[in-house]
């Protein structure tokens, strides 16, 4: 009986020992996701390189972030700064969002995932996560601070 005990003492330790060592790494899960970047960006709304920002839906395009950065004006006092790195198969090379004729869609020519730049959710998949949003600031002038 106590060898028997013994026995099945093992078999449940191997067991044990299988679930917390090795079971996780076979089911080690892909990071396919938009890779995390500082951003710290200041610029001011009346360079002329910025120009289009000074009208409510006006949109720009920023070095920065992942793949670029989209700022986009959403009123007189906000703006949203989407990271232009699209997040279906962000391990893709082409995933990468434009902005289009509309100036207010985003979209990702290489899945066909399409992205309302008002608050960066899918509109159109196969994407089902929203763009990857930076904070802003706007000090009510002239100067916008886009970060994370």
């Amino acid at each position: 009986m106590l060898l028997m005990i013994n026995h099945i003492s093992s078999k449940l330790l191997f067991f044990l020992m299988w679930i917390t060592i090795l079971a996780p790494l076979s089911c080690k899960k892909d990071d396919d996701s938009v890779p995390s970047v500082t951003v710290n960006i200041l610029l001011s709304t009346t360079d002329p390189s910025f120009t289009d920002l000074n009208a409510v839906g006006g949109w720009i395009y920023l070095s920065g972030g992942s793949r670029g950065i989209v700022v986009y004006r959403l009123s007189m006092g906000e703006f949203m700064a989407y990271d232009r790195h699209c997040t279906y198969k962000p391990s893709e090379s082409c995933a990468k969002v434009d902005v289009d004729a509309s100036g207010i869609i985003a979209v990702d020519a290489c899945c066909g995932s399409k992205f309302l730049l008002t608050d960066g959710s899918v509109t159109e998949g196969p994407a089902s996560i929203p763009l990857k949003r930076y904070q802003s600031n706007f000090d009510g002038n002239n100067m916008l601070r886009i970060y994370n």
